[in-house]
C-alpha cells in the first residue's frame, strides 16, 4: 500500500506520472490505500506536487482538476478524518481492513474469524466518524469492501451517510432496488438505534426488525 510505495519513490512516481499523463482520456480519480497518518498524506501531495510541474515544464497535457482521494481502513485514519479531510477530494472507507484492525483479529485464523463483526458498535460509529467528517469538510464520503457489497447492510449504510457504494456487479441489480425503496427518514432512524446500541447483538436484533418489515427475504 501506500507505505510501500513511499519506500520505493521510483516505482510510485512512475505509476503517478503514467496516471496523470492518461488523465486527459477520461474522467479519473486516483486513491490512496492504507493511509494512516497526515504525515502520510502529505508527502504523498508533496510528489504529486512535483510531478505536475514536471509535466507542465515538459508541456505533457494532464488534467489539472484530477481528484485524489484516500481509503480509511486504519483505525488511525479514522481518528484525524477531519484534519485528513481539508487535504483530499473523496474518502473511501475499506470495511474488510478496517474491521479487522479495529477489532484486532486476523480474518484468516480460525481461532479469531468468528468475532469478525460488521455490526461491532465501535465499527459503526467509526463509519459514522468517517461520514460526519468528510460532509462536515465538503467531500464525498464511498464505501467498499464485502459490507459495501451486502444487501442486509444496506440500509445501515445508507442511514449512516455513505455516498456511495463499491461492490461486485452481481451485487448492483439488487442493491439499487433496495436503494429506490429505502425512505432517509428511516434508515436514518435505523442508524441511529444501530449506534446507540451497546453490542452487535442487539444491533443485529434491531437490524433484523427492520428486515423483517422492509425486506423479510434478507432476515438474519
Amino acid at each position: 500500500a501506500i507505505r510501500y510505495s513511499l519506500r520505493e519513490p521510483a516505482i510510485f512516481t512512475t505509476q503517478l506520472r503514467a496516471l496523470l499523463r492518461a488523465s486527459t482520456a477520461g474522467n479519473l480519480r486516483i486513491l490512496f490505500p492504507m493511509i494512516s497518518s497526515y504525515c502520510e498524506l502529505m508527502q504523498v501531495k508533496e510528489i504529486i506536487a512535483r510531478l505536475r510541474e514536471d509535466l507542465r515544464g515538459q508541456g505533457i497535457p494532464f488534467d489539472e482538476n484530477v481528484k485524489f482521494g484516500i481509503m480509511l481502513e486504519v483505525p488511525s485514519a479514522v481518528a484525524v478524518a477531519d484534519t485528513l479531510a481539508r487535504e483530499v477530494d473523496f474518502f473511501s472507507i475499506g470495511t474488510n481492513d478496517l474491521i479487522q484492525y479495529a477489532l484486532a483479529i486476523d480474518r484468516g485464523n480460525e481461532q479469531v474469524a468468528h468475532m469478525y463483526e460488521p455490526l461491532h458498535p465501535a465499527v459503526l460509529r467509526m463509519i459514522s466518524h468517517v461520514v460526519q467528517s468528510g460532509h462536515r469538510g465538503g467531500i464525498e464520503v464511498g464505501i467498499c469492501g464485502e459490507m459495501a457489497g451486502q444487501e442486509k447492510y444496506l440500509p445501515v449504510l445508507l442511514g449512516l451517510g455513505l455516498d456511495s457504494f463499491s461492490m461486485h456487479p452481481p451485487a448492483i441489480p439488487f442493491i439499487k432496488k433496495m436503494i429506490r425503496k429505502s425512505r432517509s427518514d428511516e434508515v436514518e432512524e435505523l442508524a441511529a438505534q444501530l449506534l446507540a446500541s451497546p453490542s452487535s447483538i442487539e444491533a443485529r436484533k434491531c437490524l433484523n426488525g427492520y428486515l423483517a418489515d422492509h425486506h423479510p427475504e434478507l432476515t438474519m
